[in-house]
């Protein structure tokens, strides 16, 4: 599956938020890049432009490339119910995002990593999958290979970081108990923007 390699960086700094979790290491967040940069983003934003940049910070924030995002934008337009809540749920199911929020990983750019490099089970089969979609009852796990990576102990030695309420987290053990929705979702994300965007 194809995914960004460029400078991440400069994703970040056009949407205005730290997308990939580098915290003090970002740089500059408040100057848009490129070389009008410097002027800023004070400028005027039609509807169409609005949309578009929310679209973009949410499909750069989980990873995705625009043919993946958009065949899950189809998927909850296609199903019965909340869109909002349908796009999200895809969204925050992938086994990928799934150890992010589980807190096995500092990034979904790690997480990425691990699940690619074989070092995560799912009932105790390896999946090497990213976009595998969790279902409610399956338990995650990492290898013991994983367990032994620094970031992941550091970041599995940490206290007080729970996990959200839709998932069920013990010790490197973590579990599924319903599909998440979009009010589980932390960061600052305007659904309806997007939901618009692929419904015009």
């Amino acid at each position: 599956m194809a995914r960004y390699i460029g400078p991440k960086d400069r994703l970040s700094r056009r949407e205005g938020i730290d997308l990939f979790g580098k915290g003090t290491r970002l740089t500059r967040l408040n100057v848009p890049p490129g070389v009008h940069g410097p002027k800023g983003p004070g400028r005027r934003q039609s509807q169409y432009g609005r949309q578009l940049r929310e679209k973009q910070k949410v499909k750069r924030m989980y990873g995705l490339m625009e043919k993946q995002f958009r065949r899950y934008m189809t998927q909850a337009l296609n199903t019965k119910g909340n869109t909002a809540d349908s796009l999200f749920s895809l969204l925050e199911s992938r086994l990928d995002n799934v150890v992010f929020r589980l807190g096995f990983a500092p990034t979904r750019m790690m997480a990425r990593q691990l699940v690619s490099h074989r070092h995560v089970y799912i009932d105790g089969k390896r999946i090497n999958v990213p976009s595998y979609q969790i279902s409610p009852g399956e338990t995650i796990t990492l290898s013991s290979k994983a367990l032994e990576i620094p970031p992941v102990k550091a970041i599995l030695k940490e206290k007080g970081k729970k996990a959200p309420l839709w998932l069920k987290k013990k010790a490197a053990a973590g579990k599924i108990v319903r599909l998440p929705l979009f009010d589980d979702v932390i960061e600052p994300i305007e659904a309806q923007d997007i939901v618009e965007f692929y419904s015009r």
